[in-house]
């Protein structure tokens, strides 16, 4: 009887397996085939076309244009590029540590924000320096990417950088020297009012957790009594970085991360290694749309472990993990290699790719996500990012702001105009914490944008024109025509009252970003937060215990479904 069962089960999966040995053999003979057309073409295009191919441009091109039909994540880094995916994973490069960017107005590339301690630092360069040149090579009409080649190079060679300084119209001469430049991971924590602790982390790249660890140490030293972990804007990186500073607050032994995908061997279990440095004190972890990957992972983790609360808008949703591998001639891919899974079992991925007819992705609605639970029972779901615990919303940027402070764009010029000239006023500010703008000197800011002829693009006039086209044509203009006449009037184009209304958000953003050129990064930050409305709320609900501990709490009917079980 066994025999004869296992021979009808035998006889069921024969056309299963022959199915699939024969989508095998078609899978391959694909491969093939189309692999023999792209040299066929090629050949011919070497041989009979019209000009001659780069080839390192024709074929980079194809490769590029294969791998974005996949994912934004899979990328194709040839030798002259390799150093770009190495500073992305270690937050190094040699250079001389400054931000650059093109000014419209000028048409030339300008010092931003040279990076603290840094080689631009100490060379004195200000934010809005224009690069003439570099060495006996002119910087005129080169564009971001250019000047940036030229600045870095190996450590310890030394150039000669040629200056215009705006505010004074001085042309300087300096030699710089470059050298490894490490990005902070943590440009700024600090301890804030009632003994409540801020990490801004900025990125997971190499040893980051150390930096987190050393930082909570100093603050939890001066009587920490909580913590907020700022991850908003925080892109990820590695994800044993991520796994290591949810380490610092939960118990050994836990797994974290499971990362799944076609090879079994390349799929890995993260789990905590050693024992952890603080498991009660409050954590409220700071999220928002750009909040990704290994950020997720800690964010999320965190989450479904019910350690700490999520608190802003919901995070990107990239839960899929990258491998660099190495090619020929030096070059090397980055490639997604599979999906992760954080503690719950969830995989927070947003979006699916399809490769079918060409490429395309879309977003998976909330509709089709699943019900998965934190450690105490409380609901989580995957795809579509992480979801916060408490939704605090920022408060929205005027439009006018926009205009003013978006690179590539005539009007940000008035701002830097306005900024570099206040520098060379005031070689000092007040301590960023308390650095804000006088009514004066937002008076004279005013002044000098209704002079510069600024203008921008209202949203409630472009509605008003999109509504009165509707309204044409439907044939209800005539009728209408005098009310849409009163309703311009009272929306006409005034740039000075735009700036009175909107005088205390340009204002803090104004003392922002010179807060930022005084004491770099860390100035920029500590300046925010004191006008933060997410930073407030995480501040009042570390204070609200008994409002904390209620998020956390396991609900009611996972109490009860553990009484049973009991």
């Amino acid at each position: 009887m066994k025999t004869k069962l296992f021979n009808l089960l035998l006889l069921a999966l024969l056309p299963f397996a022959a199915l699939c040995a024969q989508e095998g053999k078609e899978h391959t003979f694909k491969v093939a085939k189309n692999m023999q057309v792209f040299n066929e073409i090629y050949n011919y295009l070497d041989l009979m076309y019209v000009d001659t191919l780069d080839a390192d441009e024709t074929v980079g091109t194809a490769i590029s244009s294969m791998l974005r039909s996949l994912d934004p994540y899979t990328v194709y880094y040839p030798e002259e590029k390799t150093k770009d995916l190495k500073t992305m994973l270690t937050g190094r490069y040699v250079g001389i540590g400054s931000i650059i960017r093109y000014n419209q107005k000028l048409k030339r590339v300008v010092i931003d924000e040279p990076y603290a301690n840094s080689p631009a630092a100490e060379a004195g360069l200000q934010k809005g320096d224009i690069i003439l040149s570099i060495d006996d090579s002119t910087m005129t009409n080169k564009d971001v990417s250019y000047v940036s080649s030229h600045l870095r190079g190996d450590a310890g060679t030394t150039f000669v950088l040629k200056i215009k300084r705006p505010a004074t119209g001085k042309q300087m001469q300096m030699k710089i020297t470059r050298r490894a430049i490490e990005m902070p991971a943590i440009p700024y924590y600090g301890l804030q009012a009632d003994g409540i602790g801020y990490i801004n982390l900025n990125s997971f790249t190499d040893n980051c957790a150390k930096d987190v660890r050393r930082a909570f140490v100093e603050l939890k030293s001066k009587g920490m009594k909580g913590l907020v972990l700022d991850l908003r804007g925080n892109g990820g990186g590695s994800v044993s970085e991520a796994v290591s500073i949810v380490n610092m607050f939960v118990p050994k032994g836990i797994t974290l991360v499971k990362t799944r995908g076609k090879l079994k061997r390349a799929n890995n279990d993260y789990k905590t290694t050693q024992e952890p440095i603080d498991t009660v004190m409050p954590i409220v972890v700071l999220v928002n749309g750009e909040t990704a990957s290994a950020s997720e992972i800690t964010c999320g983790s965190l989450q479904d472990l019910d350690r700490g609360v999520v608190m802003g808008t919901r995070t990107y949703g990239k839960g899929v993990v990258q491998l660099p591998l190495d090619l020929s001639y030096n070059g090397q891919l980055k490639l997604t290699t599979g999906k992760y899974y954080i503690p719950s079992g969830r995989c927070i991925q947003a979006i699916n790719y399809k490769h079918a007819r060409g490429g395309y992705m879309e977003h998976i609605p909330d509709s089709l996500t699943h019900v998965f639970y934190t450690a105490k029972g409380r609901e989580v779901r995957d795809g579509g990012g992480i979801k916060p615990d408490v939704e605090v919303k920022p408060d929205s940027l005027p439009n006018i702001v926009y205009y003013l402070t978006v690179n590539g764009l005539d009007s940000t010029e008035v701002l830097l105009d306005y900024e570099t000239d206040y520098i060379a006023k005031h070689p000092k500010i007040a301590p960023a914490a308390e650095f804000a703008l006088t009514d004066a000197d937002y008076e004279a800011f005013k002044q000098r944008v209704v002079n510069s002829g600024f203008t921008y693009d209202p949203e409630s006039e472009k509605a008003l024109a999109s509504l009165k086209k509707i309204v044409k044509f439907e044939g209800y203009y005539d009728d209408a025509k005098a009310a849409f006449d009163e309703l311009e009037k009272k929306l006409k184009h005034n740039i000075a009252h735009d700036l009175d209304h909107n005088k205390k958000v340009i204002m803090q953003m104004i003392a922002n970003d010179l807060a930022g050129v005084y004491y770099y990064q860390r100035g920029t930050i500590e300046n925010g937060l004191k006008d933060d409305k997410q930073m407030k709320e995480a501040c009042a609900l570390i204070k609200d215990t008994e409002r904390y501990n209620n998020i956390l709490k396991a609900p009611a009917k996972a109490v009860a479904k553990k009484k049973n079980k009991k």
